[in-house]
């Protein structure tokens, strides 16, 4: 018989973990406590209690071709950043291609995952579903946990003095709906991550006036790059990831904050941090750097203090205002769980962010609770084509100790380079953690017999953006389009934006001849540094 897989949460995780059951021969089981798929991504004026939730505006900040399932691209036609709607029609049309909504039980509530007593030989998990106030029990031979880490609003009032004695309203972005709200009031966002970010400038739109408060400051990126492109399908590419390793993070920061400069210098407008800019999860918006220079959003230092109609701030000014959002990001917890594994500090110990290193039996693997420099959905996928093959025994766990030591090396890293953050607890950098989740499963590619058999996909694949299809050109789970996707993406990102015909001038033919040339050579020291 098949093994059983349980698989708790019906977001964007918990589909591509239902197909990677399917294609493994396992028998998934998804409990979503809620009435739909998608997660955090489907927006709703009065979401189910407790669950993370978008506002109506809200645009994904990585485009299409990074966020996309490794063997379903987005329709051509669609937007390179999509708006939430759209992501939710891809999230439908995926799950009806692949069949998954079957697997489903909706309005099912995780209650309790446990140990079976035998769980030292079997690995099985008993798990106490709630559906309509009735509890129900159930054996499983694994448990895929999809809930994400947008789980609990961090408010961190206790750092706020006088906060309980401020008369206007405040709340978490969480609960944040529509900019209509806060129409002719004075409102300060406090955070500056992409949801502060994103708030300050679309309630900046009907109130009196906005205050985006920071303790740091931030770099901030903007989705439309060079030539137009996305901006994460010119930085994430297998080249620059080879430049990274072999120039010092010095040069590295030096010239991307000097790119990023070059649009706005962030002194200028009171954002540029101490920090250097890859010591942060980036803040990727287009439209903060126009509301400052309109006036619209005003950058202040921390608020020192709260009191009945005003914020005093660090720098001793104050501000009368009407209404405070928190910005201030999530945590998480698995209160199912039932002491198999401990959140402390917003940290809990996993082996490459997925395996408990502790339990007898490696049956148990958390999906996307991770934080990329990069787009979740294709790593969430990934990781569910190498947990279900771990399920089934086909690739196997290094010893406690080797894992240990693997989490303990993640973590001293981690704390190296980023400041200290309650976001910078899982944290990833996108081509390396792929690469490392493709080795341990088979799939990733082999640039030294792409470049002696393939040359053009090899220069796509060295040079153009790392797609996720590179992880299906070969080895399990390898999909006959990978190619043929890889080689039209850049057609896929031109298609959406060619809504009037532009007569385009005859480039100069002999570009590409020294692209290839030039290519060629890169190409090959791209090739020893991954071997």
């Amino acid at each position: 018989m098949a093994k059983r897989v349980a698989i708790i949460g019906g977001g964007s995780s918990g589909l591509c973990a239902i197909k990677a059951c399917l294609q493994e021969g396992l028998e998934p089981v998804c409990f979503e406590r809620t009435g739909d798929i998608g997660g955090l991504w489907r927006f709703e004026e009065h979401p189910e209690e407790g669950r993370a939730s978008i506002y109506r505006s809200v645009i994904i900040n990585t485009s299409k071709e990074m966020m996309c399932f490794s063997d379903f691209p987005i329709p051509e036609d669609f937007p390179n950043y999509m708006h939430n709607s759209k992501i939710m029609e891809y999230f439908r049309m995926y799950a009806r291609r692949f069949d998954l909504l079957r697997h489903i039980r909706f309005r099912t509530s995780v209650c309790r995952v446990a140990k079976r007593p035998d769980f030292a030989t079997t690995g099985q998990w008993e798990v106490v579903t709630e559906s309509e106030g009735k509890q129900e029990s159930a054996v499983f031979d694994a448990v895929l946990v999809c809930t994400g880490h947008h789980t609990d609003a961090h408010l961190p009032l206790s750092t706020f003095p006088g906060i309980e004695k401020f008369k206007g309203r405040y709340l978490h972005s969480r609960d944040y709906k529509d900019p209509r709200d806060f129409t002719d009031k004075r409102v300060i966002v406090i955070g500056i991550g992409n949801s502060g970010s994103d708030l300050s400038v679309e309630i900046s739109h009907t109130a009196k006036q906005v205050f985006l408060s920071t303790r740091r400051g931030a770099w901030v990126f903007n989705r439309v790059g060079d030539q137009g492109y996305p901006i994460d399908i010119l930085f994430t590419t297998r080249m620059k990831e080879f430049l990274k390793r072999v120039l010092s993070p010095s040069m590295v920061n030096n010239f991307t904050e000097k790119q990023l400069n070059a649009r706005f210098d962030h002194s200028h407008y009171g954002l540029k941090p101490k920090h250097r800019i890859f010591d942060q999860h980036p803040t990727v918006n287009d439209d903060l750097p126009n509301r400052i220079i309109s006036g619209r959003v005003l950058v202040k230092p921390n608020v020192q203090e709260f009191t009945e109609t005003s914020a005093i701030f660090e720098d001793g000014t104050r501000e009368d205002i009407d209404a405070v959002v928190f910005a201030t990001g999530y945590s998480f917890s698995f209160p199912f769980l039932e002491g198999c594994v401990k959140v402390v500090e917003n940290q809990i110990p996993l082996y490459k962010f997925m395996f408990p290193p502790d339990l007898q039996k490696p049956t148990l693997a958390f999906i996307g609770l991770i934080q990329p420099l990069g787009a979740i959905m294709p790593i969430s996928e990934l990781q569910c084509r190498w947990a279900t093959r771990v399920f089934k025994g086909l690739n196997k766990l290094p010893p406690r100790h080797n894992m240990e030591a693997d989490i303990k090396q993640k973590k001293e890293a981690m704390a190296k380079r980023y400041v200290k953050s309650q976001r910078h607890t899982i944290q990833v950098d996108y081509i390396p953690y792929m690469d490392e989740l493709a080795s341990q499963v088979g799939v990733k590619p082999n640039l030294l017999a792409l470049f002696l058999t393939d040359p053009k996909l090899a220069l796509e694949v060295v040079f153009g953006p790392c797609t996720p299809y590179q992880y299906r050109l070969r080895g399990p789970g390898e999909w006959a389009g990978a190619r043929e996707a890889i080689l039209t993406q850049r057609q896929r990102i031109i298609k959406p934006l060619q809504t009037r015909h532009v007569e385009e001038h005859p480039s100069d033919p002999t570009v590409p001849l020294i692209f290839k040339l030039v290519g060629a050579v890169a190409v090959l020291a791209v090739i020893f540094a991954y071997l």
